[in-house]
């Protein structure tokens, strides 16, 4: 119980200090996962709301289809986007493996699904509530769209906070994609895991404290909004 309570007392003290190389990896796995994060939501967030709308033969499939990759393991993402970048890869010539590029790569792919399917399931609770309005206004498919983008804008923010989580969590994929370079691709996750490995428990506390912290803001983040989006609904009625 020593050893952990001192583990414990350095990783504050590393923390209380600004180690330069702890603040290094934090920064880099937010700017990694905030990356992911927009990109994801630039694409799923459309995706979503026209798969809400799209009536089409193999929809069904192709609904299911996406709400199953909500659990693709982030172990077969690495290495699809590994065979993908690699010298023998289509865009090996690119040279993008092993780099912070690599990784945003990755967890896009992984936190694509996830805003795709919950952006879905808003695009059909306000096509409920809006959709007879949009035909009466005789909106085209795009304008429908927006206006279900512009709608759920609020709801939006919390599926954008739960890719996050999921990227910011992530540790399979970038280390593969990634390789974990010090002072270049290493993240909180994948020094988490080399720091425990090599018993260096107060740094891996330190980095585990930080992505608690922030997985646990992203949480309460989320439930304000859900709360104030409540709130803004009893107003309204």
């Amino acid at each position: 119980m020593d050893t952990i309570a001192e583990a414990f007392a350095r990783a504050f003290a590393l923390l209380a200090a600004g180690d330069p190389e702890l603040l290094a990896v934090i920064g880099l796995s937010l700017r990694v996962s905030l990356s992911a994060t927009a990109l994801a939501c630039a694409l799923g967030i459309p995706l979503g709301m026209a798969l809400a709308m799209a009536r089409f033969p193999g929809r069904r499939a192709l609904v299911v289809l996406v709400d199953a990759l909500m659990g693709l393991p982030p172990v077969v993402v690495g290495l699809l986007v590994y065979l993908l970048l690699s010298r023998a890869g289509p865009l090996g010539h690119l040279g993008l493996l092993y780099t912070p590029t690599a990784m945003v790569i990755a967890q896009t792919v992984l936190v694509l699904p996830v805003v795709t399917a919950l952006s879905r399931n808003l695009g059909e609770q306000l096509l409920a509530e809006y959709g007879e309005f949009l035909r009466a206004l005789g909106a085209g498919p795009l304008r429908r769209v927006a206006a279900l983008v512009v709608e759920g804008r609020h709801a939006l923010v919390t599926v954008a906070l739960a890719g996050f989580g999921r990227a910011i969590a992530e540790v399979g994929a970038v280390m593969i994609v990634g390789g974990n370079i010090r002072h270049h691709t290493r993240v909180m996750t994948t020094a988490i895991a080399l720091e425990t490995g090599k018993g260096e428990l107060a740094t891996a506390l330190a980095l585990g404290i930080v992505l608690v912290a922030v997985a646990l803001s992203v949480n309460a983040l989320a439930h304000v909004l859900r709360a104030r989006e409540r709130e803004l609904a009893h107003a309204g009625a």
